[in-house]
């Protein structure tokens, strides 16, 4: 679970039950009376059906990669770090991944390329999702001069290079657009 669920459990659930165990008990030695147990068994059978639900929606959910998911474009992704410079990088840098097993990251102004860098690919497959590995002809782009890492969620999956001028780039796959002011 997450650290919200964490933060339940031990502030709010744990006391909780603490003090329902408590009542039920006196409740029961005193007048035989079962009310209290009642309500702590439905707060726990409420709890464990959160948490199950949770994990099957979890691995029904996961996003499994394949090869030929990863080919395509791949435009600066502004939603991570929304502002000037994701909206400055998005129109200064893309990328593609061909089919060829090559990448070319371009440098450009708006629609215009005014560089493009290669790379060869090749594809781990030491974990679930395939990653990439890069071979960049030289000179290359501070950007690709290093491998990147590819994250998963549940609907997606984006690419973070290490840039020694920029911190963390993040991509995601998709075709350059505009951006509307």
């Amino acid at each position: 679970m997450g650290f919200g669920f964490n933060l339940f459990f031990i502030f709010i659930l744990l006391p909780l039950t603490l003090i329902l165990v408590v009542a039920f008990f006196i409740t029961w030695l005193s007048t035989g009376k079962t009310i209290f147990g009642k309500i702590l068994g439905i707060l726990w059978l409420f709890v464990l059906s959160l948490v199950i639900l949770s994990m099957i929606a979890r691995a029904s959910l996961s996003t499994d990669i394949e090869r030929d998911d990863i080919y395509g474009e791949y435009v600066i992704d502004r939603t991570k770090f929304p502002g000037k410079q994701a909206d400055w990088q998005y129109n200064h840098f893309r990328f593609e991944i061909t089919e060829r097993n090559k990448l070319f990251f371009h440098v450009t102004e708006g629609i215009n390329v005014t560089r493009t860098y290669s790379s060869e690919v090749s594809f781990t497959t030491s974990s679930r999702n395939p990653h990439i590995i890069l071979y960049p002809t030289i000179p290359t782009h501070h950007i690709i001069s290093d491998n990147p890492t590819l994250y998963t969620n549940t609907s997606e999956f984006y690419y973070v290079f290490h840039s020694p001028k920029f911190g963390n780039v993040f991509f995601k796959k998709g075709e350059w657009e505009p951006i509307e002011d």
